[in-house]
Formats: C-alpha cells, sequence, structure tokens
C-alpha cells in the first residue's frame, strides 16, 4: 500500500473537487493510504510533512516556502497550482484556451460587442496570464475591443477592500455599455458585481458578469447569482493521481501532461440577458426574467410591452431563437435549479415559488428540460454538498 500525502486546501471549490478527483481514484485503483487533514490556500504545510516517510505526495504549492518543504522530502510530487514557475515538478491543471473560448463564445452568443475583463497582473499566475490574454485575443478575433482590468490584491502593499472596490466601480463607468465582462476568477466576480450595485449599475442588463471555478456557494452569495465556467477540478485530482501511481513505480511523466477541459458555462443570472437594440425585446425578456415565477402567460408580456402578440412573437424569436412561453419556462426552470440545488426545501414548495400550479406539472417540465426528475436533481446536488463538507 502507497502512503500519499495531499497537501490541497479545502476551503475552495476547486480544492475540494481535486480531493474528490482524488478519492475518485482512490477507490477505483490506488489502494493508497492518504495522509490528509484541512487547511486553507497558501497554509504551510503540516509539521509531520518534514519526517513523514511516504511514498507521494499531491500538492497545491502556492509559495515557496511550500515548495522547498515538499522537495526536501524526497518523495514524487505532482503539483496542481500555477503560481510559481519552474519548480521542477509536473503540474496538471485546466485548459485556460478552452476557458476562455467558452467564456468568449458565452458573452458573445448574447450579442455583446463591448467587453470588459477584471483580473490580476500578469507573473502572478501563469494560468491566469493565459485565461486573460486568450480571452482579449477570441473577443478581438471577433472585431471586438477589450478593456482590461487589473487588481492590486498581489501588490506589495494591496489597497483596502473599499478602496479596490472604488477602483472597480470607477473603471465600470468608464465602460460602454452594454458590456460583457469576464472575471478571471469567482472572487473577481463577486467584486464586480459589488461594485455594480454601488454605482447602481443594473446587471445582467448593462453589465453581465461571467466567473470561473464555479464556487457554488460564492456565486449564489452574489446579487444576482453569478454564471460561472466550472472547471473540471474533480478530473484534476483523478488525473494527478494517476500521474502520482506512475511516479511512485518509477516511470517518468510525460512530457506535456494532460489539460483538463473545462465542463462549461453555469448560466445564472449575471449572464441570463441578450445585448440587444430592439427596445420592445428587451423590455419583454426584463418583465420575464422579473416575473416569470408569479406565475405569467404570454398575454400579460404582451400586454406589458403593448405590442400586437404576432409582431412580439416574432421579434423575440428572432432574437433569442425561443418564444415567449419558451423564455418564460426556461426561467422558471433556471430558477427551481438554483432552489433545488441549495437547499433542502419540498418539492411541493419549489414547484409553488417557481410558478407552477402543482407538483406533477412541474415534474414533467422540469425533466422534459434537465432529463431528470426534480427529485433526482434535488438528491444529487445536496449529495455533493454533503460530501465536501
Amino acid at each position: 500500500m502507497r502512503h500519499v500525502a495531499i497537501l490541497v486546501e479545502t476551503a475552495r471549490a476547486y480544492g475540494r473537487g481535486v480531493i474528490r478527483g482524488i478519492a475518485r481514484y482512490n477507490r477505483e485503483r490506488g489502494r493508497w493510504s492518504t495522509y490528509f487533514q484541512p487547511q486553507g490556500l497558501g497554509d504551510p504545510p503540516p509539521p509531520w510533512i518534514k519526517k513523514w516517510k511516504g511514498d507521494g505526495i499531491i500538492a497545491r504549492i502556492d509559495n515557496a516556502t511550500t515548495a522547498r518543504i515538499v522537495a526536501k522530502v524526497g518523495v514524487p510530487v505532482v503539483n496542481l497550482r500555477s503560481t510559481l514557475p519552474d519548480l521542477g515538478f509536473p503540474f496538471i491543471g485546466a485548459d485556460n484556451q478552452a476557458v476562455a473560448r467558452l467564456a468568449a463564445e458565452h458573452l458573445l452568443e448574447r450579442g455583446f460587442r463591448q467587453f470588459g475583463l477584471c483580473g490580476y497582473r500578469r507573473g502572478y499566475h501563469l494560468g491566469f496570464d493565459v485565461r486573460q490574454l486568450s480571452f482579449i485575443e477570441y473577443v478581438e478575433r471577433a472585431g471586438c475591443r477589450c478593456q482590461p482590468f487589473t487588481l492590486r490584491h498581489s501588490d506589495p502593499r494591496p489597497p483596502s477592500w473599499e478602496k479596490e472596490q472604488g477602483r472597480i466601480a470607477r473603471w465600470l463607468s468608464s465602460l460602454p455599455r452594454p458590456v460583457g465582462i469576464l472575471a478571471t476568477n469567482d472572487d473577481c466576480g463577486l467584486q464586480v458585481l459589488d461594485a455594480c450595485r454601488r454605482i447602481e449599475l443594473v446587471v445582467p442588463d448593462q453589465v453581465a458578469v461571467l466567473g470561473c471555478e464555479n464556487d457554488v456557494y460564492a456565486c449564489n452569495l452574489s446579487i444576482p447569482p453569478l454564471s460561472s465556467i466550472d472547471l473540471n477540478s474533480e478530473q484534476v485530482g483523478y488525473e494527478a493521481a494517476v500521474l502520482l501511481d506512475r511516479l511512485m513505480v518509477g516511470k517518468r511523466a510525460a512530457k506535456r501532461p494532460p489539460e483538463i477541459q473545462p465542463l462549461g458555462v453555469v448560466p445564472r443570472r449575471s449572464t441570463d440577458v441578450l445585448a440587444t437594440s430592439h427596445e420592445e425585446v428587451v423590455r419583454a425578456l426584463r418583465f420575464i426574467r422579473q416575473h416569470a415565477c408569479r406565475p405569467i402567460d404570454v398575454m400579460d408580456v404582451v400586454e406589458h410591452v403593448r405590442v400586437p402578440r404576432t409582431t412580439l412573437q416574432m421579434h423575440v424569436k428572432e432574437a433569442i431563437g425561443r418564444t415567449i412561453h419558451q423564455e418564460i419556462r426556461r426561467i422558471q426552470i433556471a430558477r427551481a435549479k438554483e432552489q433545488l440545488s441549495m437547499a433542502s426545501a419540498p418539492i411541493k414548495q419549489v414547484a409553488r415559488d417557481c410558478g407552477f400550479k402543482n407538483v406533477q406539472y412541474f415534474t414533467r417540465a422540469f425533466h422534459r428540460a434537465t432529463g431528470e426528475t426534480p427529485a433526482r436533481f434535488q438528491r444529487r446536488h445536496l449529495s455533493d454538498r454533503a460530501s465536501i463538507s
């Protein structure tokens, strides 16, 4: 039995996903004895690691001190964080070019032609560098302009939260609108959404915000909830375990370890908009987003916009590829998914809160939209939450 130390943070969703992937590999093929204790990103390694007589380490190495201590142990190491370059350990992480492409496509599909990027200074994190530069390249290749903003978290003397929020607010005020913004991670996304509220910019109509990492708790903490890209960190952990097993039997790492493909965009309300100059469509979609769960029907929308039904139906279908009824149902299902994934509320209550007449109708509509029943969806998400708590 191999003895493996796991130095991965439990305070963030990405790290918890990595741990799930390692655990999955160990159940299937590893037969490892794992040395693990909860920690935060950047915390020093546990004291016992200096005298530990194990076989391998999987770590998210965030600073030079941790790198030196881990190297002195003298066992194979797989690193899962690219903050420090040239550590000499094989590295596995997300395909950040693919992440940037997904982000650009998601915002371009919503009609945005003006873009912003809220991220970190170049050199702070190599993966972030690729993500940020690739996003700018993708939107410029589409004939659009992107105006970046650099946070000062990594400065020797970083500004206070209030000063940083003021800087973000001034940057947002300077951008043409409507604008689609990529936040390099969900932390940035929450800061952007907070700054929007401070200066009363309407999200997502004026500013749409997309994060990365899909930390469910953080994304649902913001107002409105933050759309985000799921980086598939569980697969990162799994592939790291595969690689460590190879190293522990004396095999070499591949010259270019795999870059893990993201699972996709998890849409929430922060990007739930269409950037269009068609005022009637904008008014209709805004009304649907605000009132879909009352519930409302097609005629409620028509009466609000004060346009003939046939004309409005045609314009909405041309703009978003869906009918008014389909858009109402899409919003209702999206709200239901939010509620089901965050709490063990009774299905009957979720159905009522999201505008459905009864549980049977809700169940049929939900299954048609997602391929699973509300109860199964809720059990799966609550099980995921329990596994990381």
